[in-house]
């Protein structure tokens, strides 16, 4: 039959909803409703059937806790972190055990990881190898005793020649007045070039190498540039208060000079994402240079050896179920100098219950996130033409 989408849309909303037998076992999780990032809705899951049980069109945890109390059966609830999930599954639920899905537990050490290991970046350089010594620049051919730049010096280059040529011409016979035709010069700069017995007595003025206010402070600043830091404005104020009185222009010039030298290649340190990733991965699955480099990172980095040990050892506990030992592994978390971890442990102790359930029973919220994405293609397919009734109508019939 030719119908139009609007008939569609009007007897999918006129259908019963299906019957569907009470959940023992249910996931939560939140979507994004109309707008992502501004307004979300909750879907709730039968674990056992894998098939939707209601879709409600906030997230609230008042909204949460009047859905689950309808349903006196569930035992239990798996679900993310998310605050207002577990205090709506507590205040509608307090039959049921709670249990925080394991895939957010190994994310939430993840980033703490990374944190640490960021934190810990200058251990990283010790996979870089060293630099290999600049070869000493070769010694001009000629190098004239009493000058101030050597050859190859662009102005000095070009004084020596003319001053060459000058004097060629001289020689020759020519007169001032014809040097300064031949030459394209001024009658000036002629005078000063036959006057002067050699090129080097034109070193002067400006050319010369005359002290700089900036000298005293130059070792400072090399130290800081070599130690990474390069902005030349935050340079300028920390000599400032050492007594510079100079300009910051001239720190910027002389900063420019380095930047802009060419410096040797070499290879970059690890970033703390790439190391975090060698910390998290079964010791198995890395290839033989990553073993090597973990293991470098860890006998120069104290704290990223501690790192490891805690990770492998909270591996074990998700892998093999043994959410005994969190507690016991909280502790040892609590003595070591890792401020990521202790931020991590302390959003465990607030939902402790659920992650040792977690850690404990075989259930997880894996399939909750499967009719998240279903209901994100279920939103395209009615180009927002329905409202939250017949999403949720759909969502519910949907096979």
């Amino acid at each position: 039959m030719s119908v139009s989408r609007s008939t569609v849309l009007r007897l999918v909303d006129a259908l019963p909803e299906p019957e569907l037998a009470a959940p023992r076992v249910v996931g939560v999780d939140e979507y994004a409703d109309t707008r992502k990032g501004r307004h979300y809705g909750t879907v709730l899951v039968d674990m056992e059937t894998r098939r939707p049980v209601d879709l409600l069109p906030n997230r609230e945890a008042s909204s949460l806790a009047a859905r689950l109390a309808d349903r006196p059966g569930i035992e239990v609830i798996c679900r993310d972190r998310a605050p207002f999930v577990a205090e709506g599954a507590a205040a509608g639920a307090p039959q049921a055990v709670q249990v925080a899905d394991r895939w957010h537990l190994w994310h939430n050490l993840s980033e703490a990881s990374e944190r640490a290991a960021a934190q810990h970046r200058r251990c990283l350089r010790a996979l870089v190898p060293a630099a290999p010594e600049p070869e000493p620049e070769p010694a001009p051919e000629q190098d004239l005793p009493g000058s101030p730049w050597p050859p190859g010096h662009r102005f000095a280059d070009r004084t020596r020649a003319r001053h060459a040529a000058v004097h060629a011409l001289l020689v020759a016979g020519h007169s001032r007045r014809s040097i300064q035709r031949q030459l394209g010069m001024t009658w000036r700069t002629v005078k000063q070039l036959a006057d002067a017995a050699a090129p080097e007595e034109m070193f002067t003025g400006q050319w010369q190498k005359r002290p700089s206010v900036l000298d005293d402070y130059k070792p400072y600043l090399d130290d800081r540039w070599n130690e990474g830091f390069t902005n030349a404005w935050k340079l300028w104020e920390q000599i400032v208060p050492l007594g510079y009185k100079g300009s910051y222009q001239r720190v910027r010039a002389y900063l420019h000079k380095k930047r802009t030298s060419p410096r040797p290649v070499t290879a970059r340190p690890p970033s703390p994402r790439t190391v975090s990733r060698w910390i998290l991965s079964r010791p198995e699955t890395l290839t033989e240079p990553e073993q090597l480099h973990l293991k470098t990172v860890r006998a120069h980095c104290p704290e990223l050896d501690v790192l490891t040990q805690h990770v492998r050892s909270f591996a074990v506990m998700l892998t093999e179920r043994q959410g005994a030992r969190l507690p016991d592994w909280l502790d040892a978390v609590r003595q070591v100098d890792l401020p990521s971890l202790h931020t991590l442990a302390a959003g465990i102790d607030r939902d402790l219950a659920a992650v040792i359930a977690g850690l404990t029973v075989p259930w997880s919220s894996g399939a909750v996130e499967g009719h998240v994405n279903r209901i994100k293609m279920l939103k395209r397919q009615m180009f927002g033409r329905a409202g939250f009734a017949l999403l949720r109508k759909r969502v519910l019939l949907a096979q």
